[in-house]
C-alpha cells in the first residue's frame, strides 16, 4: 500500500521530472512557430499547424473507413454543442472551392428540438431555434428544423429497418470516385441556394400535452434520458428517409463515445457496444449512422471552436444542472471528466478498447424479420428466452404474479365500461387493449426493457411504437398457432 509521506531514503529525488509547460515551447509539427496550445503533454500546436491538424484528422478519418460514396446525401444531426457544430464547420470547409482535396457528397442540415422533453420554455425554444436558423443559413445547405413532438405523427414504419440494394446505389467506393470524376457532377452555387428548405412544422397541442405525459411517467432520470435518445434518433431516421438521405453524420467525440461505452455497459447494452460506439452503425439497414468526430476529444474541439470561431449554442439538457448521482449516465460522465483530470490518458484507455469491439450481429441478420429485433432500438434481441435461463425464470415469475393479481370477475372487457372512459378500478379495460409491460418485455432488449419497466405506464407511448407491438405479437401468435398445428397433424399421422 502507497504511504503518504513515507521515506524512500531519498531514491524519490533520483526520479526523473515530467517537464512542466512553458510559453517558449516551440511546434512540434513545424519547429519554427512558437506554440499557442498544448494539446497533451508531448504535443504542442502553433495556430496555424493546429488547423491542418484537426482538418486532415476529419478527412483520414472519412477516407479511411470509405463508407461515404461520391454525390451521396448525408445528413448532418448537430445539436448546437460544440463538437456537431465542429463537424458543420469541417463539412463546410471540405466542400468550399479553397479545400485541396474536396469532399464529394450533398449535406444536409438537421436538428432536433427537444425542449418540451427537457422543460424549456417556448421563449428558450424559439430564441435557441433563431440562432440555430442564422448558423445554418450561413452554410448555404438545406437544413430542417424539427420538435420532438413530432414523434406522435410518426409511422410504424420508422421501427422496420429498411433494405438497401448494394448494387444500384451503392457501388464500389473506387467505381463511385471514377464515375463522379467522370461525370463531373458537382452543384453550382445557384443549385445550392435553391435547395435550402427548412421543414418547420407546427406542433399541435395534443403532442405537447402528451409528450409532457410520456416523460412524466418514467420515473428515473436515467429512464428519461435513455427515452429521449431513443425517441430523437426515431426521429432522425424518418426525417433521413423521408429525404432521401442515406447517411447520417452524429458529432459525437472521443470523450462522449468513452463515457457512452461505460455507460451502457452499466445499463446492460454490452451486445450493442460495438453499433454505438463504432465509426459506423448500419443495424438500420437504409440508413447508416457514422460518427466522423470520434477521434477527437472534448479539448481539442474546445479549442478549434475558440482559436476559430465556431459559432455553437449552448442547450441546456435533461441532466443540466444536476447532481453527480441524478442518473447513471450523468455518474459515469462525472466519474470519467474527474479521473481525466488526473489521469490524462483515461478517455483514450477507453477509447482504444472501445475500436477492438465487434458486434455480435451477423451481416445477414440485418435483413432479418423485424421481429428477431428489439422493438426501441432495433438492435439484435439478447433476451431469448432459453428455459435455463434467469431470463427466463424471472419472466415465468413475473407472469405467476400478475395472474394471482388478477381479478377473475373482470373477463369481459366490453361489459366493464364503456369506450373511452374509466372503470373506477385501478386498470382500466380500455388500457388492456394496448401491450402492457409483460407483453413489451418480449420484444425488448434487456436495456430497453429496464426503461419500460421504470414507466408508470405503457399508454403513455407514441402509437407508432404501440402499433408495431401489436403487430409483431400478432405474428408471434400466429407463428405458434401454425406450429402447434403442424404438430397435432405429424401426431395425428404418427397414429
Amino acid at each position: 500500500m502507497c504511504q503518504v509521506e513515507e521515506d524512500y531514503n531519498g531514491l524519490e529525488r533520483n526520479q526523473e521530472k515530467i517537464p512542466v509547460p512553458t510559453f517558449n515551447r516551440k511546434c512540434v509539427k513545424c519547429k519554427e512557430g512558437t506554440a499557442v496550445l498544448i494539446i497533451r503533454v508531448n504535443d504542442a500546436f502553433c495556430r496555424s499547424c493546429f488547423k491542418e491538424y484537426f482538418i486532415h484528422k476529419f478527412r483520414a478519418m472519412l477516407g479511411k473507413n470509405r463508407v461515404i460514396f461520391p454525390q451521396e446525401k448525408v445528413l448532418l444531426a448537430v445539436s448546437g454543442g460544440a463538437a456537431s457544430c465542429s463537424m458543420l464547420s469541417q463539412v463546410q470547409e471540405g466542400l468550399s472551392r479553397e479545400a485541396p482535396k474536396k469532399l464529394r457528397f450533398v449535406p444536409g442540415i438537421l436538428h432536433i428540438d427537444d425542449g418540451g422533453a427537457c422543460g424549456r420554455s417556448a421563449e428558450e425554444r424559439q430564441r435557441s431555434n433563431a440562432l440555430l436558423k442564422s448558423i445554418f443559413t450561413d452554410t448555404g445547405f438545406p437544413y430542417f428544423i424539427v420538435s420532438l413532438e413530432q414523434v406522435f405523427s410518426l409511422p410504424s414504419s420508422v421501427l422496420v429497418p429498411g433494405t438497401s440494394d448494394p448494387d444500384p446505389s451503392n457501388p464500389g467506393y473506387k467505381q463511385a470516385v471514377d464515375q463522379y470524376i467522370k461525370e463531373k457532377q458537382t452543384l453550382t452555387e445557384e443549385n445550392v441556394a435553391s435547395a435550402v428548405a427548412q421543414l418547420s412544422l407546427e406542433d399541435s397541442p395534443e403532442h405537447k400535452l402528451a409528450l409532457e405525459r410520456l416523460f412524466s411517467s418514467l420515473k428515473t432520470l436515467t429512464a428519461k434520458e435513455d427515452m429521449l435518445q431513443t425517441l430523437r434518433l426515431h426521429l432522425i431516421l424518418h426525417i433521413a428517409r423521408e429525404n432521401g438521405y442515406s447517411k447520417v453524420m452524429m458529432g459525437d467525440s472521443c470523450s462522449r463515445l468513452a463515457v457512452k461505452l461505460l455507460s451502457n455497459i452499466a445499463l446492460g447494452r454490452g451486445a450493442a457496444l460495438a453499433s454505438d460506439t463504432g465509426f459506423s452503425d448500419a443495424r438500420y439497414g437504409d440508413v447508416v449512422i457514422v460518427r466522423p468526430m470520434r477521434d477527437y476529444s472534448s479539448k481539442e474541439i474546445a479549442f478549434y471552436s475558440r482559436m476559430f470561431h465556431v459559432p455553437s449554442v449552448f442547450i441546456s439538457g435533461l441532466d443540466t444542472k444536476t447532481h453527480d448521482k441524478a442518473s447513471i449516465q450523468r455518474l459515469t460522465e462525472s466519474f470519467v471528466t474527474n479521473l481525466q483530470s488526473d489521469f490524462p490518458s483515461t478517455v483514450s484507455t477507453i477509447y482504444r478498447t472501445s475500436e477492438k469491439l465487434h458486434t455480435v450481429m451477423p451481416p445477414q441478420s440485418q435483413t432479418a424479420e423485424p421481429a428477431s429485433k428489439c422493438l426501441l432500438c432495433l438492435c439484435t434481441l439478447d433476451t431469448k428466452e432459453n428455459k435455463a435461463s434467469a431470463f427466463h425464470a424471472t419472466l415465468v415469475s413475473e407472469q405467476l404474479s400478475q395472474f394471482k393479481r388478477q381479478d377473475p370477475s373482470v373477463d369481459a372487457p366490453e361489459q366493464c365500461c364503456t369506450e373511452g372512459q374509466g372503470c373506477g378500478s385501478g386498470d382500466c379495460c380500455s388500457s388492456n387493449r394496448l401491450p402492457s409491460h409483460q407483453d413489451l418485455k418480449t420484444l425488448l432488449c434487456y436495456s430497453c426493457s429496464l426503461t419500460i419497466k421504470d414507466m408508470v405506464a405503457t399508454n403513455t407511448l407514441p402509437p407508432y411504437i404501440t402499433t408495431e407491438a401489436e403487430k409483431r405479437q400478432k405474428r408471434s401468435r400466429m407463428k405458434m398457432e401454425i406450429r402447434e398445428y403442424l404438430l397435432e397433424d405429424d401426431e395425428e399421422d404418427g397414429d
